[in-house]
């Protein structure tokens, strides 16, 4: 096989472990018949009377289907809100094991067009709203979260109308105000939101089942945190909104609900009722790379599953690490180099202050590996990019761009290392889509960018236009865009850095 057919086959072993089936069947099991019980992750919750289940998120629809497999006619109803369209898509692309089954017990309420709150969202948020309200002690609620709930669970404390909670969040947007800023606002003024699921289903049993999109899996975060203890208070609001100058002119609404809330912290809410578990995440996706790159022969490291910042600035991280994985197995002596190199990167991880990552221990790992092993590179995250052109594109497909275009220059000064060694870099979605794409992200290689000068494509102004997937497209189709069409989950975006010697001197 060559690098491209293991760093796709890395991919997909990734994505397939944080599949919705496979997650589910690993976390959720049901035991017993006369009293029966439900087993999260080998703990136990008895089934007193009912199961209930509720969902809202973009890979819910076949985490729904899982979950009603595994509970039979324990489960006695059911309501999930997911994205427009999903299950037209689902099964246009032949996934029917991501759909529910005909006669389900689980209804099925799609909405958040272009992932924003709509009305059917707030049909859906309203219909889990009286579910859970109707809950009683005896009662067990599941529930499956995963990306993309927060726009599915819309719903505005009354009197606020959802345009003007949309309103005042476009217009904290408007001002400069960070998304953590944006989801501290939504959360207290929502009844969901903020922990507000799960005590509204008080005092049912509730257990989540949770598929992270978020870095750093936190609770709170994630979907907005529907069944997290919240993070946030009324004083936190009414700080950012002064921040942003917005106190003075907020709907009628807003101010009565504002004004009628306590401002000081009050004690903390029990939440004894409440099991998170998080089923699935960048994390997992990983663990799970690693393991099949090793029984493939490679010496494995995974640099960070939080890998964030500016896509260029990223970039250029990779490029440096792969020129020192070069240098470490093509020109194992070259120490002045490889010190620069090493240099370079442990200012680049400062400067990018990745959540978790201690580039020197990384280093200090590199250090210690097999020489003339072929090395694999795993990481994951989420960048973001600056939209600056017009082209079509996403970040995966940018930073794959950058990245080669990177290594082209490099080649220059590191063509006794480059130039000895096979280099593929991948980086994808997990939910097979990145930006407004059929693809889920590409493939780069050193020679990359001289290949397209040789056809008349200069990857700098693609790159200034943002149209990394038209770049890509101009090769032969497959050659290296990533095109795996919907997956039904998302734990964000997984690279893959694959490095041999060779012959060549």
């Amino acid at each position: 096989m060559s690098l491209r057919e293991h760093a796709l086959s890395l991919f997909r072993s990734a994505v397939g472990t944080v599949r919705p089936a496979p997650m589910l069947k690993r976390a959720l099991k049901l035991q017993g018949e006369e009293c029966p019980q439900l087993l999260v992750n080998s703990r136990a919750f008895p089934l007193k009377r009912d199961l209930y289940l509720v969902g809202f998120g973009k890979a819910v629809l076949g985490m729904a289907a899982a979950a009603e497999e595994i509970l039979g006619d324990h489960l006695v109803r059911g309501i999930i809100s997911v994205p427009l369209g999903i299950q037209e898509s689902l099964q246009r692309a032949g996934m029917q094991e991501m759909l529910l089954k005909p006669h389900s017990r689980i209804q099925v309420i799609e909405g958040a067009k272009n992932n924003l709150p709509d009305p059917e969202a707030l049909r859906g948020a309203s219909a889990i709203r009286e579910l859970a309200e109707g809950l009683t002690a005896d009662d067990l609620l599941l529930v499956l979260i995963s990306g993309g709930g927060s726009a599915l669970l819309p719903a505005p404390i009354p009197p606020i109308l959802l345009e003007e909670k949309e309103k005042l969040t476009k217009m904290l947007a408007s001002r400069g105000a960070a998304i953590q800023e944006l989801n501290a606002v939504r959360k207290i003024l929502s009844l969901l939101k903020g922990g507000g699921l799960a005590r509204l289903a008080y005092p049912a049993q509730v257990v989540s089942l949770i598929l992270s999109d978020v870095i750093g899996d936190p609770l709170d975060i994630i979907a907005s945190g529907p069944t997290a203890a919240s993070s946030h208070s009324i004083q936190d609001c009414l700080q950012i909104l002064a921040k942003y100058n917005l106190l003075h002119g907020l709907p009628s609404s807003v101010e009565a609900v504002l004004s009628s809330s306590p401002t000081k912290p009050t004690a903390a809410e029990d939440y004894s009722h409440v099991c998170n578990v998080i089923i699935g995440s960048n994390r997992l996706a990983l663990a799970e790379a690693k393991r099949h790159a090793e029984s493939l022969g490679y010496a494995t490291l995974i640099l960070s599953a939080a890998v964030c910042g500016d896509v260029g600035r990223v970039a250029v991280l990779y490029c440096q690490l792969i020129c020192l994985l070069c240098l470490h197995l093509a020109s194992p002596g070259e120490e002045p180099r490889g010190s620069e190199v090493k240099g370079n990167l442990l200012k680049l991880a400062a400067e990018l202050d990745i959540p978790g990552l201690n580039m020197a221990e990384f280093l200090q790992a590199l250090q210690g590996m097999e020489p003339q092993k072929p090395v694999c590179i795993l990481a994951g995250g989420e960048t973001t990019v600056q939209l600056q052109g017009t082209g079509k594109g996403g970040r995966n497909q940018e930073l794959a761009l950058r990245v080669g275009l990177g290594l082209h220059r490099a080649r220059g000064v590191e063509a006794s290392s480059l130039g000895r060694c096979d280099v593929i870099f991948l980086s994808g979605g997990t939910d097979g889509q990145d930006g407004p794409t059929d693809a889920a992200g590409a493939f780069c290689s050193p020679e990359l960018v001289a290949e397209a000068l040789r056809e008349g494509l200069d990857a700098e102004i693609f790159l200034s236009n943002n149209d990394s997937y038209a770049f890509f497209s101009h090769f032969q189709r497959g050659r290296h865009l990533l095109v795996t069409g919907l997956t039904g989950t998302n734990v964000m975006d997984i690279q893959v850095i694959l490095i041999r010697a060779t012959d060549r001197s």
